[in-house]
C-alpha cells in the first residue's frame, strides 16, 4: 500500500526541515512525500532542495491559499491513501505510518480517523486532541476530529470532489461533513495518535477565528443539506467542556 503524504507550506524556514525528517524517519518506507509550495520568499525553497532525496514531487509557485494548495498536492498524488501533514508540524512518533498502514489493511475502511497533540514552540504539550468519542452527528453541534489525524482513500476526492476553495478556514469542516455525513464513507476511529502540532494555526487564532470558522461551519452545513441547531453551533464551547466534565 503506497501512502501519499502532502505538505502546503509558505514562508516556512523555521520549520519545515523538522516536517520532511519527521517523514524521512517514518519506518513505513512505501511513502510518496509531496510539498506543495506558496512561492515563498525565504529559505523554505533551499531547504527543500537539500532534501529532495527524501521528497517525491514537489512545486513551487504563487496559489489561491492553503486549500488551492492542498488540492494541488491531491491531484499530484498517486498513493492509496491520502494523509496531511502541516509544514509547522511533526509526526508523533516514527511508526505512525506504518501503523495507519496496518489499520487500513485490517479494517478495509475508506477513512480513519485519530488523535493529535498540541504542543507550545518549547515543545511542552498542553493537550491530546483525540476521536474517540467523536462521530459525524457531532459534526451538526460544530465538532470535527482533528483533520491531520484523518487519512483518506484517495479515490474519495474523485468521487467526491475536493476542498471547497469559497472557505478561507473552514474548507476542511465542509470536504469532512460531504464525505462522513452526505456520502456516509466507511470509517473507524483508529486510537494512533498520528501528529504532534504546534500551537497558533490558521483556525484556533482568538475570537475573530471563532465568528469566522462558526459562520463557515454553518455555511459548510447547509450547503450539504444537514439539518442544525445556529444556537448549538455557536455555543459548542459550552457543549464541549460539559462533554469534558462528563467524561
Amino acid at each position: 500500500m503506497k501512502i501519499s503524504i502532502i505538505t502546503v507550506c509558505y514562508n516556512s524556514c523555521n520549520t519545515i526541515e523538522k516536517t520532511i525528517l519527521s517523514v524521512k524517519k517514518q519506518t513505513y518506507k512505501n511513502i510518496e512525500y509531496i510539498i506543495v509550495d506558496g512561492n515563498s520568499k525565504d529559505k523554505t525553497v533551499e531547504i527543500i532542495q537539500n532534501h529532495q532525496k527524501e521528497i517525491f514531487k514537489w512545486i513551487s509557485e504563487p496559489d489561491n491559499g492553503l486549500y488551492d494548495a492542498m488540492n494541488k498536492g491531491v491531484a499530484m498524488a498517486t498513493g492509496d491513501l491520502v494523509g496531511i501533514l502541516n509544514s509547522d508540524d511533526v509526526f508523533n512518533s516514527n511508526t505512525v505510518i506504518e501503523d495507519v498502514v496496518n489499520f487500513h489493511l485490517k479494517y478495509n475502511i475508506e477513512a480513519s480517523v485519530g488523535n493529535i497533540v498540541q504542543h507550545k514552540e518549547d515543545g511542552k504539550i498542553i493537550r491530546l486532541y483525540s476521536s474517540k468519542y467523536w462521530n459525524p452527528g457531532k459534526l451538526k453541534v460544530g465538532f470535527m476530529p482533528p483533520h491531520p489525524s484523518i487519512f483518506f482513500k484517495r479515490d474519495l476526492f474523485y468521487k467526491f470532489g475536493n476542498y471547497d476553495l469559497g472557505f478561507k478556514i473552514g474548507a476542511d469542516y465542509e470536504l469532512i461533513t460531504r464525505f462522513f455525513l452526505k456520502n456516509k464513507i466507511t470509517w473507524k476511529y483508529s486510537g494512533i495518535t498520528t501528529t504532534a502540532m504546534l500551537v497558533g494555526g490558521l483556525s484556533s487564532s482568538g475570537s475573530l477565528s471563532y465568528k469566522l470558522i462558526t459562520k463557515e461551519i454553518q455555511k459548510a452545513l447547509s450547503m450539504n443539506g444537514v439539518l442544525f441547531s445556529p444556537l448549538k453551533i455557536k455555543m459548542r464551547f459550552f457543549w464541549k467542556i460539559i462533554g469534558f466534565l462528563k467524561k
